[in-house]
C-alpha cells in the first residue's frame, strides 16, 4: 500500500494533477447514430467528405450578375427565377437571374444586389446602387473545406456539433463507450426518500446528486445503494463494485470515526493514493483503487460531495472518457461580500454572479456550511478564496460557473 506522497494536507491543485496524471483512456468504443451522439466523446477525428456551402450560393433575396458586365443604370433582363434547391442554368451574358437566398448561383454570375436597390420594369430591372465584385455570395467552403478536420478526437458533442456534423453529411460518429460508474452510499443513518425518517436518520441527498451528474456526464451507472456502516458489508460491496463497474465512487465513510470503514478497507482491498485534501468543504476526500480498479471516495456531507465531484471527480472522470476538454476554466470578478478570517485550506464558496448598477459582481450564501445544500441550489458558481486570503468587498476573486464544471 502506498501513503500520502507529503505530510499535511494535499492541495487542491496537486491532487487533481494526480487524478489526471493517473488516468488511462478507456479503449473500448462504438459507432452510435447522430442522434444519439449528444454528451459522447469522439474516438477518431471527423473530416469533411464535402465543402460547405458546397457552392457559391446568395446571401441574399435579389438578382445575381456578372460584376463586369454592370453599368450603373443600364436596364437588365432577367433570364431566369433560381429558387433554393434547385440547380441553376449558366447565366446569360448580359442578364440578370431573380435569386433567393441560399440559392445557388449560376456559372457567370458573382456577385448579388439585394431586391431592395432594384427597381423592376415591364423589360427588366435597374440597379440604383453602386456595387462591388462578390457582394451578397457566400463562396463555396466558406465556412468548411473538404478534408478539413471538422472535430478532433476527444470532442464532447454539444447540440451545436450535431448540428455541424450534419452539415457535412455525417449520419454516424465512432464514440468511447461510456465509463460504468459504480456509486455507494455509506452509513447507518441514511433512508431512502420516500421512507418515513426515525429518529437519528437523515435521506440521503447524495445518490442523487451523483446520480445526476453522472447522467449529466452520459455515463452509465451501476447504482449500489446504501452500505451499512460494517466492515464486513463494506468490503463485500466494494468487492462487487470493483469487479462489475470501470470506477467505483462512494459517498461518506472516510472520516477517522469507529464506523467510518473506507480506510480500512482500501488497505485490505487495494491502494490508498492520497486521503485528506486542504480543501473546505471536502476535506476526507480519497483516492486509490480497489482491487485495480480507479476508486473515489468523496466526502458525506451533501455540500461537499458537491463540490468535490464538481471540481476533481469531474475532470477524472471526462479525461478517462477519452475528453480532451475537461478543465474548467475561472474568470476574476468583484466580490460583493467580504471575509474576516484567513483558513489553511482553499475555500469554494457557494456563490452566484449577479448583474448591478456597476457591473458584475459575485456574492455568495449566507450559511457556508458542508451540510447546507441549499447553497449549491441557490447559487450558480463557486468563489474560489485560496489558503490565508482575506477578501474586501470589491477585490477581484476567482470564480467558477456551475456550467464549466458541471456539464
Amino acid at each position: 500500500m502506498s501513503h500520502c506522497d507529503q505530510p499535511g494536507l494535499r492541495s487542491v491543485e496537486d491532487a487533481l494533477e494526480h487524478l489526471l496524471q493517473s488516468v488511462e483512456v478507456a479503449a473500448n468504443t462504438q459507432r452510435v447514430a447522430l442522434t444519439d451522439a449528444l454528451g459522447r466523446v469522439l474516438a477518431s477525428d471527423i473530416l469533411s467528405a464535402v465543402d460547405v456551402p458546397p457552392a457559391d450560393n446568395s446571401a441574399m433575396d435579389g438578382y445575381c450578375l456578372r460584376y463586369e458586365d454592370f453599368n450603373a443604370g443600364a436596364q437588365y433582363p432577367v433570364s431566369q427565377r433560381i429558387p433554393a434547391g434547385t440547380a441553376p442554368e449558366p447565366l446569360q451574358p448580359g442578364t440578370l437571374a431573380r435569386i433567393f437566398t441560399g440559392a445557388e448561383l449560376p456559372s457567370n454570375a458573382d456577385t448579388v444586389v439585394m431586391q431592395e436597390d432594384v427597381t423592376a420594369t415591364e423589360n427588366g430591372v435597374v440597379i440604383n446602387t453602386s456595387l462591388k465584385p462578390g457582394q451578397n455570395v457566400r463562396p463555396a467552403g466558406q465556412d468548411i473545406r473538404h478534408g478539413q478536420v471538422v472535430l478532433a478526437k476527444g470532442c464532447r458533442i454539444r447540440p451545436q456539433e450535431m448540428g455541424l456534423l450534419a452539415s457535412v453529411g455525417v449520419a454516424e460518429v465512432e464514440v468511447y463507450s461510456p465509463l460504468k460508474v459504480a456509486i455507494l452510499s455509506t452509513g447507518d443513518e441514511l433512508i431512502e426518500p420516500g421512507n418515513p425518517l426515525q429518529a437519528g436518520q437523515i435521506y440521503n441527498s447524495n445518490r442523487y446528486t451523483l446520480i445526476g451528474l453522472l447522467k449529466g456526464l452520459g455515463m452509465e451507472i451501476l447504482d449500489l445503494g446504501i452500505v451499512p456502516d460494517d466492515l464486513e458489508q463494506t468490503e463485500s460491496a466494494f468487492i462487487r463494485a470493483a469487479a462489475e463497474a470501470d470506477v467505483v465512487i462512494s459517498s461518506g465513510g472516510g472520516s477517522v470515526g469507529e464506523e467510518d470503514h473506507i480506510k480500512t478497507m482500501l488497505e485490505k482491498l487495494g491502494q490508498l493514493a492520497f486521503w485528506k485534501l486542504a480543501i473546505k468543504p471536502g476535506k476526507p476526500f480519497a483516492f486509490g483503487s480497489i482491487m485495480e480498479t480507479p476508486f473515489v471516495g468523496l466526502p458525506g456531507n451533501p455540500a461537499a460531495v458537491f463540490v468535490t465531484f464538481a471540481l476533481l471527480a469531474r475532470p477524472w472522470l471526462l479525461k478517462m472518457q477519452g475528453a480532451t476538454g475537461y478543465l474548467a476554466q475561472e474568470v476574476l470578478v468583484p466580490a460583493g461580500f467580504s471575509t474576516r478570517k484567513t483558513g489553511g485550506r482553499q475555500e469554494y464558496l457557494r456563490a452566484r454572479l449577479l448583474e448591478t448598477e456597476s457591473g458584475p459582481q459575485v456574492e455568495i450564501y449566507p450559511n457556508q456550511s458542508s451540510g447546507i445544500l441549499f447553497s449549491a441550489c441557490w447559487g450558480n458558481g463557486f468563489a474560489v478564496i485560496p489558503p490565508g486570503q482575506v477578501v474586501a468587498e470589491g477585490d477581484p476573486v476567482r470564480f467558477l460557473p456551475y456550467d464549466a464544471v458541471l456539464n
